[in-house]
């Protein structure tokens, strides 16, 4: 399965534990499923529910600023790819 790079971490909320993503290209959308990646990073997280302004949005585009729900720890810096 192939990946293609659609933004980066820039805010980690540990108790939550969402990752805030800035989308620097393509596009994320609910049932997608993307894959986090850093020094110390390397996961996969299905994306159920994704939220911009505290309100739901069902896909995102190249500069936009989301929250998704992941299963662990991410970092500031981190890339994040989509699985296509």
């Amino acid at each position: 399965m192939s990946e293609q790079k659609v933004g980066e971490v820039f805010k980690f909320f540990a108790k939550p534990m969402v990752a805030a993503i800035k989308i620097t290209a393509g596009e994320v959308a609910v049932g997608d499923v993307l894959h986090f990646a850093g020094h110390t990073t390397d996961f996969d997280a299905p994306v159920d529910s994704m939220q911009e302004e505290h309100g739901g949005i069902e896909q995102a585009g190249p500069g936009q600023m989301v929250g998704i729900q992941v299963p662990e720890r991410c970092r500031p810096g981190d890339e994040v790819y989509k699985k296509i």
